[in-house]
């Protein structure tokens, strides 16, 4: 082999070296991009709603109790919506479920209910600056602000006998149980990221009047996937509202229809205005609906009733399905457990003033 034919032949392994390295550096990067692009997408595409907190549910880890919470994954967003009755039940339930709340891209507290907000203590210890939509109220347990001059002033009385020696703040801040938590105030209906509208209405309860509560509403191909807390502005109320502010059809309702001190025509009513003069798709009740309401809104809806007790997973999509969970039966619709259960909680919760006596309470139970 002459002088030249060996150099030229040196350079072409050379070269071919080169090449085959780029070749294998490349295509290890492209596995490289994918192993972490392939969980990110996994994320993203992520459709669905776990309920975490409520007095009927299938046999599991996980502790029943009267009151409401759900983490919801849609868009690449994760979302708690409302906390529950107990801090401690809230934070058995979540780790029972395998949930960081330390990744939450915000939180929404439907309303001031203790069976809604008593988780609070547990998320912002795990989760101190996460963002916190709530309802603003004049003196909410969310904290408030009023101008300073809201109140009446007589400059005629000596310092030491009126409010801040006569020289008011320009603005009162008032405390709230968790003075840590990054509380929104929410004032009206709006959007707060892309597809999420946050609907703000009044309603009543009981004696406790002018309840300010925040749905939510998420805008979907299908059509407004709506989470409600507790309803207490009726639900058809609330229904109307989010086609108003998103003008979809309404593919899912999930959450408390606070049905249960209606009587049975005035549930069979509402149960035939939600699915023929709204057209709701599907219907997942909870929390406040009440076990006549239960079996009245699955008769009404048929197929399109989604059970959706403590621990259920309710995938989203153009049909609207209930995770499968090893050595969980599924279910769609309440069973004997779920109505002890339901009860019991009940007879624990902020409906005990409205059900009278003990022996009243008593006879609710199985």
């Amino acid at each position: 082999m002459s002088g030249r034919t060996a150099m030229i032949l040196t350079r072409y392994l050379g070269l071919t070296a080169r090449l085959g390295w780029l070749l294998f550096g490349g295509l290890a990067a492209m596995s490289c991009w994918a192993a972490g692009a392939l969980p990110a997408l996994a994320q993203a595409s992520t459709a669905q709603i776990t309920v975490l907190y409520d007095a009927f549910g299938k046999t599991s880890t996980m502790k029943k109790d009267w009151g409401f919470s759900a983490l919801i994954e849609y868009g690449g967003k994760r979302v708690l919506f409302d906390t529950g009755n107990n801090a401690d039940i809230f934070a058995h339930n979540v780790a029972a479920k395998g949930i960081d709340l330390g990744q939450l891209d915000f939180a929404i507290i439907s309303h001031r209910h203790g069976d809604h907000t008593s988780g609070l203590n547990h998320l912002l210890k795990i989760n101190p600056a996460v963002k916190i939509y709530a309802p603003q109220e004049n003196f909410g347990v969310f904290g408030a602000a009023l101008p300073g001059s809201f109140y009446r002033r007589n400059e005629s009385l000596p310092e030491d006998m009126r409010y801040f020696a006569g020289r008011a703040p320009e603005m009162l801040r008032f405390g709230s149980p968790w003075p840590e938590g990054n509380f929104t105030w929410v004032t009206k209906t709006s959007e707060v990221a892309p597809g999420f509208h946050l609907i703000l209405l009044n309603g009543t309860w009981g004696v406790d009047l002018e309840v300010k509560e925040i749905s939510l509403a998420i805008d979907t191909p299908e059509g407004i996937v709506l989470i409600v807390g507790c309803s207490h502005s009726t639900i058809e109320k609330i229904v109307e509202a989010a086609k108003s502010t998103i003008n979809k059809p309404i593919h899912l309702v999930l959450g408390g229809t606070h049905l249960l001190p209606a009587k049975d025509d005035q549930i069979r009513s509402i149960a035939a205005s939600l699915r023929d003069n709204w057209n709701v798709r599907y219907l997942a009740p909870s929390h406040c609906t009440g076990e006549p309401a239960f079996a009245i809104l699955q008769e009404a809806f048929g197929e399109r009733y989604i059970y959706a007790g403590l621990g259920t997973t309710v995938l989203l999509g153009p049909k609207v399905t209930v995770k499968a969970e090893a050595g969980q039966p599924s279910k769609n619709a309440m069973d004997a457990e779920d109505l002890r259960s339901y009860r019991e909680a009940m007879t624990r919760g902020p409906w005990r003033a409205f059900l009278g006596t003990d022996k009243r309470v008593a006879r609710l139970r199985p």
